[in-house]
């Protein structure tokens, strides 16, 4: 085991990745030289070449659509979207064609194509820098979405999306990067659990808190405040967006009875809006109070100095938390 950074984790998986298979590539603006804005690439240019790791232009559509012509081809692409605002040009390429070309083609087709961002607020940056579009992607069908949170997801499930004959959107939570967590560089991804499968990162017993991201932290944070009052939380980390793992969901839910979702992403058709869906469906005789949502709020991403004031925290999951349990609450209950 060697303690790594979230970074320095991602940065390991694609030089695993690239020495396995001389069909994988990593593609990018300014990733090459640079090694890309947060250095996640760092050096895998002068290791490998610039046929190998490739800096492209300006033009998020380009390449994406150009990693389409490389997968044709037999290769495996890694594309890097500099920042998660950037993703809407190369949207249509993403789903019109990413997403499609394997059943379009009745499987002659596979599309392994590993799409990384930079993901989610928390860094000081505006809009374009801070979003969260994952709800885009959930809802496409024929694309996998995954969300790591901690440096050993990250080296495992990015050397499973890069594995993968599926095309995976691979979202990183960049407030993460610098996040320190002991990582298996030895670890066979076939022994590890599927990008498929959440995981339960705190067991309880009065309430599940489903999560994913940089969420699971602050998740994992309003438990041990929780622990102080006499309250159990059972913390999930999803992992995977699409497919989603209700079943590690819903056997949580039938034994607490109650269930608090929470995200960054705006909360109006969140993805945390479809997995209370989905419990509800499945869990209604089991559930003690309605499910509720903890999530950014329904405007473009504020500048710097109010983010702490529109991100998800401690404070606001707790007061979920309490009305889920019929205890007295200080924020009104949003109803419209």
């Amino acid at each position: 085991m060697t303690e790594m950074t979230m970074g320095k984790a991602l940065t390991a998986a694609m030089r695993r990745a690239l020495a396995d298979d001389d069909k994988t590539l990593v593609m990018g603006e300014d990733i090459g030289r640079l090694g890309g804005v947060f250095r996640i690439t760092d050096g895998l240019q002068s290791e490998f070449g610039p046929r190998r790791v490739v800096d492209t232009p300006l033009a998020e559509s380009g390449i994406v659509g150009t990693a389409v012509g490389l997968a044709f081809r037999g290769f495996r692409p890694i594309v890097e979207i500099q920042f998660d605002g950037f993703v809407y040009p190369a949207f249509d390429q993403i789903v019109s064609q990413v997403a499609k070309l394997h059943y379009r083609t009745q499987g002659r087709v596979k599309m392994p194509i590993t799409i990384r961002i930079p993901w989610a607020g928390g860094v000081g940056a505006a809009e374009h820098h801070s979003e969260s579009p994952e709800a885009y992607f959930v809802h496409t069908a024929g694309l996998r979405v995954v969300a790591v949170s901690n440096p050993q997801d990250a080296y495992t499930m990015l050397r499973q999306a890069i594995a993968s004959d599926d095309p995976v959107v691979f979202f990183e939570p960049k407030r993460l990067y610098h996040a320190k967590g002991e990582v298996d560089l030895d670890a066979d991804i076939a022994d590890a659990a599927p990008m498929g499968l959440a995981r339960v990162v705190r067991e309880g017993t009065d309430v599940t808190v489903v999560t994913y991201g940089a969420q699971v932290t602050t998740a994992l944070d309003a438990a041990l405040a929780a622990e102080d009052e006499g309250i159990s939380l059972e913390v999930i980390d999803l992992r995977s967006l699409s497919p989603v793992d209700y079943g590690t969901v819903a056997a949580s839910v039938r034994r607490t009875g109650r269930v608090v979702v929470t995200h960054e992403a705006a909360r109006e058709a969140g993805v945390g809006a479809e997995v209370i869906a989905s419990i509800t469906e499945k869990c209604f005789h089991y559930l003690e109070a309605p499910p509720l949502r903890v999530t950014g709020h329904d405007i473009p991403y504020p500048p710097a100095k109010l983010e702490q004031h529109h991100l998800p925290d401690l404070d606001r999951i707790l007061d979920a938390v309490d009305r889920v349990l019929g205890r007295p609450s200080g924020v009104p209950e949003v109803t419209a």
